[in-house]
């Protein structure tokens, strides 16, 4: 299987942090916020790896490369301007064929054991599977609700966790009406109908999105293990 890794944003919130780096570039523990989500992508097994870049993405392509240098191929989908979330899987959606392939946002850090995706499979009718966690203090509404597994807008919701496991069939029938659209428009259809499932995890997952979250998660990891 393969994964995209979302890593165009600009980071405004994390500004002046973001105004020389790029959000996926900031440093946890000592190396690169994106370098976890990769190296964590290779021990579970994959070993291509599609990621988009936009504000100071030459400074991302230029650390990484090839990516042969971390055991994984990475293939780079340049976007002159932010394409949002689901602009950005759009574009980069030829490079995975009919095939399902794992989706992560750069600006997340977690434990989460991505080698269980590799034993799922997104078969029809289901478009996608969709990751949740408790929701944080600053998504108190939280996004999507959870029954039997199934992803709906039910009262009570949880938060979205930025990893799924997405299948073309997800765009099949998307209208395109502008290159920049979120994911939330595209996931909104086929969870109306019942075509995406889902599980709530509990263990470590921090939203990298502020500047104080950003220094939390340093500090705490720092104060643990030094970051697994």
């Amino acid at each position: 299987m393969k994964a995209m890794i979302l890593a165009a944003g600009l980071g405004s919130r994390l500004q002046p942090l973001t105004k020389t780096v790029p959000k996926p570039m900031l440093l946890v523990c000592g190396k690169p916020l994106l370098q976890w989500h990769i190296e964590r992508l290779v021990r579970a097994g994959v070993r291509e790896v599609v990621v988009n870049t936009s504000w100071l993405g030459e400074q991302i392509q230029d650390y990484f490369g090839t990516g042969v240098d971390f055991g994984i191929t990475i293939t780079w989908s340049s976007e002159a301007e932010p394409l949002e979330t689901g602009g950005g899987i759009f574009k980069a959606l030829h490079l995975f064929g009919d095939d399902p392939f794992i989706l992560m946002s750069a600006d997340i850090w977690t434990d989460f054991p991505l080698e269980s995706f590799l034993k799922k499979n997104i078969d029809s009718p289901l478009s996608a599977h969709l990751v949740l966690v408790k929701n944080p203090e600053h998504n108190n509404g939280g996004d999507f609700s959870l029954e039997n597994y199934i992803v709906g807008y039910g009262q009570e919701r949880y938060t979205y966790s930025g990893i799924s496991i997405v299948s073309s069939q997800l765009f099949n029938s998307l209208k395109i009406t502008s290159e920049v659209f979120p994911l939330r428009e595209v996931l909104k259809p086929a969870i109306s109908s019942g075509r995406v499932s889902g599980e709530i995890y509990t263990g470590d997952w921090c939203d990298v999105g502020t500047i104080g979250r950003y220094n939390n998660l340093n500090k705490r990891l720092l104060e643990t293990t030094n970051g697994i």
